[in-house]
């Protein structure tokens, strides 16, 4: 049963937009599904492999900007822009590779973090090849109905999400592995480090990237404070694979269902809504402090701390 799961979830979210689902709703689980396939991304990276990034956002902007590019400057179908971000974040992952993966730990970490901002600031100055802050909009959708658009990301997170599975099955990821546990004893061992991590850093800048020109031709709209923001793509990213649960192939995916729910049920509610950031905060240390494995990793503790609670109160039940 637990081979055929996979399946058996897409099985489900292809039926899903067939069952009369609201445009709200279908917005939503679109959000979702997408930060589940930038959650796989960064897990590839941070999770197996152990090179933590604050810096997601570059490749998910550069995605972004690549298709809304390719539309505003040569007047061609921003879906271009899915293809051609394989080779733009092919490009960019290997420079940032040669230049960050030289470092290890925080400085790596905070490497990636400046990265991002340097692109940002860099996207905000370039005025009249990115627009600056006026960004880059598409004047005519491909489609105004949100389903082809639920399909077309579906497919991109079942496609990463097997990508991954694969790649982490196989020696590359028993090198990942040996890599986030003891790089020295790696390279010991024969391993050439630095091409694997380069490896890992490709494909998680690749998968990030495509998800960001789809998020240019579905929301129709870019700037750089939009798509390279540190905290509302960097971070979040990291959040979402931290309370899912890291190294973990179904962690993302329950942690962008979480984190977007979330989201939407703080900001409704108008007095807390502006705080959603320290809410998100409290609810991450919460989560390293009780489930450190996050809560596809930690599963059983959260059954256990129910079934006790269920007992309990069932003997207080029949005590009165």
């Amino acid at each position: 049963m637990k081979r055929f799961m996979p399946l058996i979830v897409f099985a489900v979210l292809l039926i899903l937009p067939q069952i009369g689902l609201s445009t709200y709703t279908l917005h939503i689980l679109i959000l979702v599904i997408m930060w589940s396939v930038i959650g796989m991304a960064w897990n590839l990276l941070g999770g197996f492999c152990g090179q933590v990034s604050f810096g997601h956002a570059a490749f998910f902007g550069v995605g972004a900007y690549t298709a809304g590019l390719l539309y505003y400057h040569f007047g061609v179908s921003a879906w271009w822009g899915l293809p051609a971000s394989v080779l733009v974040l092919t490009i960019l992952s290997l420079i940032i590779g040669y230049i960050c993966l030289r470092l290890r730990g925080a400085y790596f970490a905070l490497a990636t973090l400046a990265l991002g901002e340097v692109l940002r600031v860099t996207a905000e100055n370039l005025v009249k090849f990115t627009q600056g802050d006026l960004g880059i909009m598409i004047k005519q959708r491909t489609w105004v109905e949100k389903t082809w658009y639920y399909y077309i990301i579906l497919l991109i997170a079942a496609g990463t999400f097997f990508l991954v599975k694969k790649v982490i099955e196989s020696k590359f990821g028993y090198y990942f592995v040996a890599i986030r546990e003891d790089q020295d004893a790696a390279e010991s061992l024969g391993i050439d480090t630095t091409r694997y991590k380069t490896i890992a850093l490709c494909l998680s800048g690749i998968l990030t990237g495509i998800a960001g020109a789809f998020y240019m031709n579905y929301m129709g709209y870019i700037d750089p404070v939009v798509v390279f923001p540190l905290y509302d793509i960097s971070i979040v990213t990291v959040m979402v694979v931290m309370v899912g649960g890291v190294a973990n192939y179904w962690g993302p995916t329950i942690g962008a269902l979480i984190m977007v729910f979330l989201a939407e049920i703080i900001r409704s509610m108008p007095k807390i809504g502006a705080a959603h950031q320290t809410l998100f905060g409290i609810l991450l240390i919460l989560i390293i402090i009780f489930l450190p494995n996050g809560i596809a990793g930690d599963y059983r503790k959260l059954f256990r701390l129910f079934r006790s609670k269920g007992a309990s109160s069932s003997h207080l039940t029949k005590a009165s």
